[in-house]
């Protein structure tokens, strides 16, 4: 399986949540293409369930790979960039798939004494698709006794394992809030009920709430990054919509800080004499690894001398929170060389960190379990 060839041509052709269609038929193509005989495979909306029968099973272990992309227009000046304007694997989760179906390969030629299941699951970014791929009747059929799964990372070396005990990934929450009230004239403001004004003071309060609610010591992340309304300069605006996200390490964070940002609204109406709408959109549990599990593959990627470090807690958020919180496993980060940040329209991973991501994947199957 010629990896870089793979990765490419998914490269090309990124797709949002839940619209997964050519890549679906793009996995199910190099997967219909490996020997058959002890694969299954179940379709989950536009995801991949598939399953690989071991010499002398006792138990089913689970490799979860992400499938979706992000609304971002490329600009990596690659000869093989996206095809679908305005979509952008800018999450490597070309790489992660690749990775997968490597490792898939490895284990169909080259077959290990447990049953091994490769999730190709939709809705990572959004809307999330964890709980309801979790939820379904296809992976409850076949659900694992262990889980894994790997991201790729900017921060370290092409190639290099990195991870830790304990939160790998934060809390997250979308954040969306539409304020309502009453338009009108520039000229008589006092007619009016501008929501570009109370906007604005929602969000500079909302600065208070790490800064001045939150226990010091528990780290959190509260970002605007969008705000909207009105629509010519000379009109008071009778809507407003801002945009956030929400990151914490502990869950009682995120609790205090959603109930905070109701008081928020909530005054902002009284001051305002505007009414405030509040959606926190999808929300991801927190990647935590816990020690029984975490350990054996630390001292198993010690012991077979793959490049390893210790990492730091991240605040970027990852659905597979969902799956550690009801199965067996751990997570880690998969160095992909110095390039841009994750989700940026210039991200290029090296493609060199491909095959150890298939060695490492492949040999925790094989030695690890």
């Amino acid at each position: 399986m010629d990896y870089i060839a793979i990765r490419r041509a998914l490269h090309q052709i990124p797709e949002l949540g839940f619209e997964e269609v050519e890549t679906q038929a793009f996995l199910l193509k190099q997967i219909s293409e490996l020997p058959q005989e002890r694969i299954q495979v179940k379709k989950w909306r536009t995801g991949l369930l598939v399953r690989v029968t071991g010499t002398n099973p006792s138990k089913l272990i689970g490799f979860r790979t992400d499938i979706d992309a992000l609304p971002v227009k490329e600009n990596t000046g690659y000869s093989f960039q996206s095809r679908h304007e305005g979509n952008m694997h800018a999450c490597g989760h070309d790489f992660h798939m690749t990775i997968a179906l490597g490792a898939l390969e490895n284990i169909v030629l080259y077959p290990i004494k447990e049953d091994a299941l490769f999730i190709f699951q939709p809705a990572e970014e959004g809307p999330g698709g964890a709980l309801p791929m979790m939820d379904s009747e296809e992976f409850q059929a076949w659900k694992p006794d262990l889980i894994f799964a790997l991201h790729v990372s900017p921060d370290f070396p092409a190639g290099t394992v990195a991870t830790k005990e304990g939160s790998l990934f934060a809390n997250t929450s979308e954040l969306f809030i539409d304020f309502h009230g009453k338009g009108g004239h520039a000229a008589n403001p006092h007619l009016t009920h501008d929501t570009i004004v109370a906007a604005s003071h929602f969000v500079v309060g909302l600065q208070t709430i790490v800064a001045r609610r939150v226990n010091p010591l528990r780290a959190a992340v509260l970002t605007i990054g969008k705000m909207s309304g009105g629509f010519k300069q000379n009109i008071i605006a009778e809507s407003a919509r801002v945009e956030g996200t929400i990151r914490t390490l502990s869950q009682d964070t995120m609790t205090l800080i959603k109930d905070d940002i109701k008081r928020h609204v909530r005054a902002i109406e009284m001051a305002y004499q505007c009414q405030g709408d509040i959606d926190f959109g999808a929300n991801y549990y927190q990647v935590f690894n816990r020690k029984i599990y975490i350990d054996p593959f630390i001292d198993f990627c010690r012991k077979k001398a793959f490049p390893f470090v210790l990492c730091e807690d991240a605040m970027a958020g990852e659905d597979f929170g969902y799956f550690l919180k009801e199965l067996p496993g751990f997570m880690f980060w998969l160095g992909v060389g110095k390039t841009s940040s994750l989700h940026s329209s210039d991200f290029k991973p090296d493609e060199s960190a491909l095959e150890q991501g298939v060695r490492v994947v492949s040999t925790y199957f094989r030695e690890g379990i």
